[in-house]
């Protein structure tokens, strides 16, 4: 194994990146798998972050939170993250990784409050850190809650993981000649409206001159492939000259 060409990252996780062939909920087999390929490139000397997102738990009361307020559904959505993180939390540290919970949201008895300084230290020491509820306040997604914690720890990278490989011109599902992009500038993935993240996260990581990398965390192999610096997903970077 050659080194990693990261030193210290950031693992966007979609919460339906969890729920395997299910509805919804978690799928602990799934869970575990993204645990094993998590603790080989920790084992490999790099320090991750993780941020989850909370459909696969939030799906599920989709009826429930038809009619309500919109902060007060954001706020039933951050609870879900939260939810997701100790699963995870808890498949890594079966692997024997030791692994923090950081909650934007005051959850003691649960998760430590988040605190910048504390996450870094944290990181410093070989721990994962999952961040969760997001950004803490109403109105944001996690892909912002990604970035902007990104940004905080001073991430190298944030990895996206979702259930394709990349970012395409059409979908692939319905569209098998859709073609996958090998790489795109911020303004690219603005300007075509491509769903890579929110239009707030993108702006947050072109604003602070973050990469994205979007790659498969279904694929065998990946996140390593990405930490090596081999050819993996779609990269977004800034403009090139």
């Amino acid at each position: 194994m050659t080194t990693p060409q990261y030193s210290r990252v950031l693992l966007k996780l979609s919460g339906e990146a969890l729920m395997g062939d299910g509805q919804y909920g978690v799928d602990r087999e799934v869970v575990r798998r993204i645990a094993r390929e998590i603790k080989d490139i920790v084992d490999s000397g790099v320090q991750v972050a993780i941020v989850i997102g909370g459909g696969n738990i939030f799906r599920g009361m989709a009826k429930a939170a038809e009619g309500m307020d919109r902060a007060t559904a954001d706020y039933m959505g951050m609870l879900a993250t939260v939810m997701n993180a100790l699963a995870v939390q808890d498949a890594l540290e079966h692997l024997g990784l030791p692994t923090r919970v950081l909650s934007a949201l005051h959850i003691e008895q649960v998760a430590e409050p988040y605190i910048r300084r504390r996450a870094i230290r944290h990181l410093e020491k070989g721990r994962v850190v999952i961040f969760g509820a997001g950004t803490g306040n109403p109105f944001f997604t996690t892909d912002t809650a990604a970035s902007l914690r990104a940004v905080e720890i001073n991430a190298e990278l944030v990895l996206k993981g979702t259930k394709v490989d990349g970012v395409y011109t059409d979908d692939p599902v319905t569209h098998p000649e859709a073609m996958r992009y090998r790489e795109l500038s911020y303004n690219q993935v603005l300007e075509q409206n491509l769903q890579v993240m929110d239009a707030t996260a993108i702006t947050l990581c072109r604003d602070n001159d973050m990469p994205i990398i979007v790659f498969s965390i279904n694929k065998s192999g990946a996140l390593m492939r990405v930490m090596l610096g081999e050819e993996e997903g779609t990269s977004v970077r800034r403009e090139i000259p």
